[in-house]
């Protein structure tokens, strides 16, 4: 089975890049924002439970989480593999990744790095808000805030697969099919 995390800082461009890479190798799209919405919709009882938390503010627990994508990979049971995006963002959430992927005999098998400039990613993101209307990608402030913030509190993530020999580094400069290429070189090389 192919898993993959699919990594980068904002603006990146994961979602485009997991799009592509979802229809070229038939993966299985794991985004914790997606499933969490979907839980919460269909008042699951994780989504109820994950509710608890956000009615307060609070962060929904990485117990949680995880047995919402346990759930997700549960009942894809046919799929060929998966591509993390949006997780895991903290290396105990790597940790208890690993530990539910090991229990069903499916470990990650690398971690794909976008490695972009820090100005890059800020045009990106202007640009992104300017066509979307979001407002958190029209303030060059935030955005430089939420940049910062991944590059303190999600980096370490790359340390955790790099000591185990699966991270993988991939220059996310150029344009959206140069960087594919480069990704899917990536994963051919593992498969």
């Amino acid at each position: 089975m192919l898993n993959i995390v699919l990594f980068g800082p904002p603006g990146a461009g994961k979602g485009t890049q997991a799009a592509k890479l979802l229809e070229k190798y038939r993966l299985v799209h794991l985004s914790t924002g997606d499933i969490l919405r979907s839980e919460l919709k269909a008042q699951t009882r994780l989504g109820l439970e994950a509710k608890k938390y956000m009615d307060k503010g609070e962060l929904v627990p990485d117990a949680v989480v995880i047995g919402m994508i346990e759930g997700k990979i549960d009942s894809n049971a046919g799929a060929v593999g998966f591509i993390f995006d949006g997780f895991p963002r903290t290396t105990a959430q790597a940790a208890a990744l690993d530990e539910m992927l090991d229990k069903k005999g499916t470990p990650i098998t690398t971690m794909l790095a976008l490695e972009v400039e820090k100005e890059e990613l800020v045009k990106r993101l202007l640009l992104r808000g300017k066509e979307s209307g979001r407002a958190d990608d029209q303030d060059r402030s935030i955005i430089e805030n939420r940049i910062r913030i991944y590059n303190n509190e999600t980096t370490p993530v790359k340390d955790y697969y790099e000591a185990q020999g699966k991270y993988k580094g991939i220059q996310g400069m150029g344009s959206i099919d140069d960087i594919f290429g480069r990704l899917c070189k990536a994963i051919d090389a593992l498969v």
